[in-house]
């Protein structure tokens, strides 16, 4: 019988350092994929409207995309919108699912990177654990991720194996996987979620908080495990 297989693509927003009151959460979006379902109709419509933008080959970033930064400081809100929407509709026309371990810094008594690593590590255990049923159900567990905060791979790394007993860690490059962008989108849109009051460009793209959660967010929202 073949091998039932899960993919886990990994994306982070945060970080271990000081704290921040105005962006005091770390998100870590989780894509999960079996690999039974072919999506492969789904990544060529994708790089074929990236393509047409005049993006060939590109790794969508939606933080920088969103704040016009980087690759992105010279295009018009419309080539970025159309960036935006073409990975939004390849994920929410996904057959994935996903979770999203969040914790909020500001709630640690002590400030420090080790209360949050004990904090974050234990929020991801309660996730898995939470849906254990849904993990256990595979042969195979692989678990991607870029490696681009250690701190977070270690926790990973340590997680995972300690739950489950059929974990393989690959590190990859962002650009290597669609779902790695759709994890990036993920993490993107759950920071937006909770935020009170939208940035001058998140407004500019999403228009209101109440616009963002209805065209956006609800149909993200469905994919949650």
């Amino acid at each position: 019988m073949k091998e039932k297989v899960l993919s886990v693509f990994i994306d982070e927003s945060g970080d271990f350092g000081q704290y921040n009151p105005d962006s005091p959460n770390y998100y870590v979006a989780m894509v999960l994929h079996n690999q039974e379902i072919d999506i492969s109709r789904n990544i060529e419509a994708l790089e074929k409207q990236v393509s047409n933008w005049g993006y060939p080959e590109h790794t969508i970033h939606t933080g920088p995309l969103i704040r016009r930064e980087n690759v992105y400081k010279n295009d018009l809100r419309e080539q970025r919108k159309a960036l935006f929407n073409a990975l939004y509709h390849f994920t929410r026309l996904l057959d994935i699912q996903y979770i999203c371990p969040t914790i909020n810094k500001g709630d640690c008594a002590e400030k420090t990177k080790l209360v949050y690593t004990d904090k974050l590590t234990k929020e991801i255990a309660n996730q898995l654990r939470a849906k254990f049923d849904y993990f256990s159900a595979f042969d195979k567990i692989i678990v991607y991720y870029d490696y681009g905060q250690v701190e977070l791979a270690q926790i990973l790394v340590s997680v995972f194996n300690t739950m489950f007993s059929n974990v393989e860690f690959r590190k990859i490059e962002t650009n290597q996987y669609k779902l790695s962008q759709a994890a990036d989108l993920i993490c993107t849109v759950e920071a937006i979620a909770q935020k009170n009051v939208l940035t001058k460009s998140e407004s500019e793209f999403f228009h209101s908080k109440n616009d963002f959660k209805k065209n956006i967010y609800k149909n993200i929202a469905k994919k949650k495990l």
